[in-house]
């Protein structure tokens, strides 16, 4: 697992994220409801990502199994997943600043970036079945049914899920830090 306190995760463009967290902490007043509801829809952003990371192969095959032959990135929308349960569970008031800040600094800025960049290396990368890809499988919102590729590109892979891939993409960490802040949650609420 990487060092948390890499110095990208240090960057000064992080500060108000991490004030957010901290707003989001200091306002939090869990219930066990709150903690329950929450925590189950962070559980499923966690396993999305999981999930995600199982399959991904980074930048050396194309990936379209999996949670990739729903939506093209499964990592973003767990994360997503994970801060808005975060946000439910700590109560009404945490849940209305991150729908209020985090929803759409995500949605707006920071997924279509990613989007961006990340499709222009992949489309220099893979060419036109990445193209297709892209055209056939939303970003965060699924598709009930898998894509299936047209042709066998050479260039695509249907991997199956693996344990070793999960730890090769450092995964271990995004889950801790997950559970860690539902714990934080939960022991406040027992506080309280």
């Amino acid at each position: 697992m990487r060092h948390p306190f890499r110095r990208k995760n240090l960057s000064p463009r992080l500060l108000p994220l991490y004030a957010l967290g901290l707003l989001w902490l200091w306002l939090a007043e869990p219930t066990p409801g709150s903690l329950a509801a929450g925590g189950l829809v962070a559980a499923l952003g966690a396993a999305l990502r999981a999930w995600g990371a199982g399959h991904l192969l980074k930048t050396d095959r194309l990936v379209v199994a999996g949670p990739y032959a729903h939506l093209r990135h499964p990592l973003y929308a767990g994360t997503f997943l994970a801060v808005i349960g975060l946000g439910a569970a700590a109560g009404r008031l945490s849940l209305a600043v991150v729908a209020s800040v985090f929803v759409p600094f995500f949605l707006l800025y920071y997924l279509p970036y990613k989007d961006r960049i990340e499709g222009a290396r992949l489309e220099r990368r893979y060419g036109e079945a990445y193209a297709g890809w892209r055209r056939s499988v939303p970003a965060i919102l699924p598709r009930l049914a898998a894509w299936r590729p047209g042709g066998a590109a050479p260039c695509t892979a249907r991997p199956r899920w693996s344990a070793d891939r999960f730890r090769a993409n450092d995964e271990g960490g995004a889950l801790l830090a997950i559970a860690a802040a539902w714990l934080v949650l939960a022991l406040r609420g027992a506080a309280a």
